[in-house]
């Protein structure tokens, strides 16, 4: 064959093989291998957890209304803000406005033996409050929803970093061989909904392997993942195979990492075809369970996705994002905070408790959380709302390694600012890869001469909410 045929031959099987992989829909964004980080040389110590579950509250929910109870918003509430708070201080939509202090809008109580202050609006929550660490002096460096987000999941400000769940799997690897080991699913409901955008669980300058790949939270999560009438599972295999030797033999001729994340999308995607069906068919859940997160299957809920989280978790999935979007509460905070509140509070508690009488609780880390807090100051003509807030805001995690019953850190008197233990977005990332045997000193990839980490130049381990 003239080199001018092998090279129209050449050109023709990789139109072939886009059009193929475009085929595939999200699946050919995934993380589809499961390698091990060529930079690392096992866990650096031994792994108190094996996967991470980040329920992310989108749209910033108010740490004053939920885990952070200040009797003295109570006591000046519609009062002038005093100034020494926010004299130069940043703020969103409140700047140049007049600044009055907003009680808080729920009543608090005491739960558990350890007696951790928690909203009314969270009963089932706070029937865990021995099993859960709040952390109440978190701060960030982004006061509008997107590029906290952004900050909250890669460390960084800039756009186009690695997230924590591409990190976490670079580092790591994936728990299973016919399910991505980064899934992401989205809920909305009870408030303004902020869009996510996908680029916030990229894999940035990491292979594209280790990118999150989002299911659909409604019907069939892939779309295409089963075969064509006519096309039976053993002809799908000999096609799969075919493909991947001829990327084999364009593999042993350049050098380029992609063509094994090629391979290995092809190989997964193939899997996925037997596990998505049985991942999604929720019909062997008792309905004791299913009345414990209150859901409807493949409703689209979260209460649906945290159902759904629990299952990834048994099927080896290594990192699952759940974003629920409607925690921007501007305005009638009252009414929006008890639907949204409503929506997640049994659903939430209900995946910590299912993991636990499972015995996957103690080998699972549980972060919950927004992107950032609420001012302490109203918002709006009718002073209902709260704008959002950067300098302190509150977390809770759960789990393997953490020290249940615990409140580490403070915000000041009137909740604007972090006070005692102030804890940065880098600390809780060095935490979390903590607690899964990695230092986070060590996870580093070279780009561009550089020698990159989730945490950048930053992070300390938060000693004080862990076993």
């Amino acid at each position: 064959m003239s080199s001018l045929s092998n090279y129209i031959t050449e050109i023709n099987r990789r139109s072939f093989l886009k059009k193929s992989l475009s085929s595939l829909g999200t699946l050919a964004l995934g993380d589809l291998l499961s390698g091990e980080n060529p930079n690392q040389d096992g866990l650096h110590h031994p792994a108190k957890v094996k996967r991470i579950i980040h329920l992310c509250m989108a749209g910033g929910p108010s740490h004053l209304e939920t885990f952070d109870y200040k009797p003295a918003l109570e006591s000046h509430h519609g009062q002038a803000m005093p100034e020494s708070f926010t004299a130069g201080e940043q703020i969103a939509q409140l700047q140049d406005k007049e600044l009055k202090v907003k009680g808080p809008t729920f009543p608090f109580a005491r739960h558990g033996k350890s007696g951790i202050e928690i909203t009314d609006r969270f009963p089932h929550i706070a029937s865990l409050a021995d099993e859960i660490a709040v952390v109440r002096s978190m701060f960030t460096e982004q006061i509008n929803h997107d590029p906290a987000h952004t900050f909250m999941n890669t460390g960084s400000i800039i756009p186009g970093r690695p997230s924590m769940g591409a990190w976490t799997h670079y580092g790591l690897g994936s728990l299973s061989n016919d399910l991505p080991g980064y899934v992401v699913l989205t809920s909305h409901g009870g408030g303004q909904g902020q869009p996510i955008s996908a680029r916030q669980w990229n894999n940035g300058f990491l292979p594209s392997k280790h990118q999150g790949v989002e299911l659909r939270s409604e019907g069939d999560p892939v779309y295409y993942v089963g075969n064509p009438d006519g096309i039976s599972r053993s002809s799908q295999g000999d096609l799969v195979e075919t493909i991947n030797s001829l990327n084999n033999h364009l593999a042993s001729n350049r050098h380029d990492p992609e063509i094994a994340t090629r391979i290995a999308q092809y190989e997964l995607a193939f899997q996925m075809q037997a596990s998505v069906p049985d991942l999604a068919d929720f019909s062997r859940e008792p309905k004791n369970v299913l009345d414990l997160y209150g859901c409807t299957p493949g409703d689209g809920s979260y209460a649906s996705n945290c159902l759904m989280a629990r299952r990834l978790a048994e099927r080896g999935v290594r990192f699952i994002q759940l974003y629920h979007r409607g925690w921007d509460h501007h305005g009638s905070l009252e009414k929006n905070f008890k639907t949204t509140s409503g929506l997640t509070d049994q659903p939430t508690a209900a995946l910590i408790k299912d993991l636990k009488m499972r015995g996957m609780l103690d080998d699972t880390l549980i972060i919950w959380g927004g992107e950032f807090g609420r001012t302490p100051m109203s918002q709006g003509a009718a002073g209902d709302g709260r704008d959002h807030h950067i300098k302190g805001f509150s977390i809770f995690l759960a789990g393997g390694g953490i020290k249940g019953g615990t409140v580490y850190g403070s915000t000041d008197e009137f909740g604007y600012a972090a006070e005692e233990n102030p804890t940065a977005v880098h600390d809780l990332h060095a935490t979390m890869l903590h607690l899964l045997g990695i230092d986070h000193k060590r996870l580093t990839y070279r780009f561009q001469g550089r020698d990159f980490r989730l945490t950048d130049v930053h992070g300390h381990i938060v000693d004080g909410i862990l076993a």
